[in-house]
């Protein structure tokens, strides 16, 4: 439920109010404004209704929130949230750039790209440590020393560092390396992860599974947020349908429809989307256009060495004219790169 509390009242009568929403066992939120105060009720409605608030001289107007979703609905709160990597945010009118390799490869690899990266203002790096693969015969990843080495890159570079993790047990463990949890297709629905990262308070990168539908998504970021982390970024990745000709189907769709339905960021990766390096260009315009966030783009020195996904990486100069026709885009759309 939505409670709007009328013109004038104190917030400690707001306060009393949310401990008696929150004696009921149901879950309060205080939310002030400048001319109103708005409080939050989460939980059972059939509790809420015995507490009468339709009867509290302070109350102006109760209106259910209608979504599955309710914590990172608009219904609830219709003012974007802007998540910080490091001092960059997430949201609002910048267009945020992660990028960096799929795996972390070794020292040399991994400062080398965010050597190159960082000097195109990028706002975080990106490198698997964990990887999740299809084959168990393909390379997954250099565990703890790929997040030693993550950690080195941001003390070199000063820049934010996200990183997949693929296990509950692991999420203690990664955020004393890395910046930003990263949650993969395959994990998007993985709900005792999802709690997991809630319990922290480091960003949360989350990508929509490859068969999810946009309600999925936001029902697995409103498992993290209900376990105390609002901190969440989502991504589009693409899905898998009949086409074959691009490793997914990049759903733009999602983006626009997202955006009217969360006030969380929105980001999409066009590497995994289409799988095909000459496309990750044009559709990181398209983007832009369709009022997305950012993009998580997919990077290597030399890709063609890559142990994953070199077929879908960005060298240093493809990754420069990114960039450069990247810019007239993110400008038309209102933002800045």
């Amino acid at each position: 439920m939505i409670i709007i509390l009328k013109a004038g009242v104190t917030e400690t009568d707001a306060q009393t109010l949310l401990a008696q929403i929150e004696s009921k066992g149901l879950k309060p939120l205080y939310m002030p404004g400048v001319e109103r105060t708005v409080l939050g009720a989460i939980g059972d409605e059939r509790v809420l209704q015995s507490l009468n608030l339709d009867g509290n001289p302070i109350v102006d107007e109760i209106k259910p929130i209608l979504s599955k979703y309710k914590l990172v609905s608009r219904e609830l709160n219709p003012i974007d949230t802007h998540v910080m990597l490091g001092n960059h945010a997430v949201g609002g009118d910048t267009f945020t750039v992660i990028a960096g390799p799929c795996g972390v490869e070794s020292r040399e690899q991994l400062l080398g790209v965010a050597q190159m990266l960082g000097k195109h203002g990028i706002a975080a790096l990106r490198g698997g440590a964990f990887k999740p693969r299809t084959s168990p015969y393909s390379f997954q990843g250099l565990g703890v020393e790929g997040l030693k080495l993550l950690k080195q890159a941001n003390q070199a570079t000063g820049l934010p560092t996200v990183s997949e993790v693929i296990d509950a047990s692991d999420v203690e463990l990664m955020a004393d390396y890395i910046d930003c949890f990263q949650i993969g297709a395959r994990n998007a629905q993985n709900y005792r992860l999802l709690e997991a990262v809630g319990e922290q308070q480091k960003p949360v990168l989350l990508k929509r599974g490859m068969s999810s539908t946009v309600e999925e998504l936001l029902l697995a970021a409103e498992y993290i947020v209900n376990a105390g982390n609002p901190n969440v970024i989502l991504c589009e990745r693409g899905i898998r349908t009949f086409e074959t000709a691009t490793r997914n189907t990049l759903d733009l769709n999602a983006v626009a429809y997202l955006k009217r339905k969360t006030h969380l960021p929105v980001l999409v990766d066009p590497s995994h989307g289409t799988g095909v390096r000459e496309l990750i260009a044009p559709l990181s315009y398209a983007a832009a256009a369709v009022g997305a966030d950012g993009i998580i783009v997919e990077s290597h020195l030399n890709p063609c060495e890559a142990l994953s996904d070199g077929h879908q990486a960005l060298d240093a100069q493809q990754f420069a004219a990114l960039m450069t026709g990247l810019r007239p885009f993110v400008h038309a759309a209102g933002k800045k790169l």
